[in-house]
């Protein structure tokens, strides 16, 4: 199988570039250098060039504070939601399937339950939210033969994360705030790109969620399990949100995923955050 990555040199895109290299599939990598994805004839012309069997979106603006600022919103809309629309309309011409990736910030996070992969009560708190959501909504209008697939919490070896900054915090400091109010799972880019790999294989198409199973925790909960791990004697103090103090853009109180889906269509769920957070330190420390 053919599949071109697009955001091959991010954090995701990484590790579904080494994923599919494991496999044997033919991997084309491409970054902002190789293709601008804002770009709708660039887009066309390229896929139409490579010809894949299958493309796997892993490029996105994920700033989430910078997205709010007015100088950047144009850019974040044209990469988020022309981007997402450029890549199904090259699809679409070459007939192949979608691997699109998403996020829980499509909701407005109120409430407890679990967030369903088939449900349309989309209420994004920001322009990030907004401009995921539209391309998500580009990308089921454009295909029949698609995959959203919203993650939440992501974190890995390339680039910046939650993880990685409550280390660089620890090594400083003996205590710190986290939230306690905001709740979610991690999901571990390396085991996420093997699920995506398995949709590609696949012709099961539609919306899914997937984080690391493992239950559902706060980054309060995240920061202590993450320090206890790494050997760092830092005190963690839980605190609200509002009492943390505001950020440019609102975060969803309610992250919670549900990810019944993909067992029900033959999928392998992620493994234990806590095991994947295991894993994942002893690549970077």
């Amino acid at each position: 199988m053919k599949v071109l990555v697009t955001g091959a040199k991010g954090m995701l895109g990484c590790d579904v570039m080494r994923e599919l290299n494991k496999r044997g599939h033919a991997a084309i990598g491409a970054d902002v250098a190789e293709l601008d994805i804002t770009d709708a004839a660039a887009v066309m012309r390229f896929v139409a060039d490579v010809k894949p069997d299958a493309v796997i979106n892993c490029a996105a603006w994920t700033a989430v504070d910078a997205a709010e600022d007015e100088q950047n919103a144009e850019t974040v809309r044209r990469v988020n939601a022309d981007g997402a629309g450029n890549l199904a309309a090259a699809c679409k011409a070459q007939d192949c399937k979608l691997v699109h990736v998403s996020t829980d910030y499509v909701f407005d996070g109120s409430g407890e339950t679990p967030w369903r992969p088939d449900d349309k009560s989309y209420k994004p708190l920001g322009v990030y939210g907004q401009t995921k959501l539209d391309g998500e909504l580009a990308v089921a209008r454009t295909l029949d033969r698609y995959f959203i697939v919203r993650i939440a919490w992501a974190f890995g070896v390339n680039g910046n994360n939650f993880v990685k900054t409550m280390l660089k915090i620890g090594k400083t400091r003996d205590s710190l705030r986290v939230v306690c109010d905001q709740i979610g799972t991690p999901t571990y880019t390396y085991d996420l790109a093997r699920l995506l790999v398995d949709m590609a294989e696949s012709d099961k198409y539609g919306y899914y969620h997937a984080t690391n199973e493992g239950g559902y925790i706060s980054w309060y909960d995240f920061a202590v399990e993450i320090f206890a791990r790494a050997g760092y004697a830092v005190k963690v103090e839980p605190v609200t949100t509002a009492e943390y103090g505001l950020s440019k853009a609102k975060r969803p109180f309610n992250s919670r995923l549900d990810k019944s889906k993909l067992v029900e269509n033959g999928f392998v769920p992620l493994p234990d955050w806590r095991d994947a957070l295991a894993r994942y330190l002893k690549e970077i420390l």
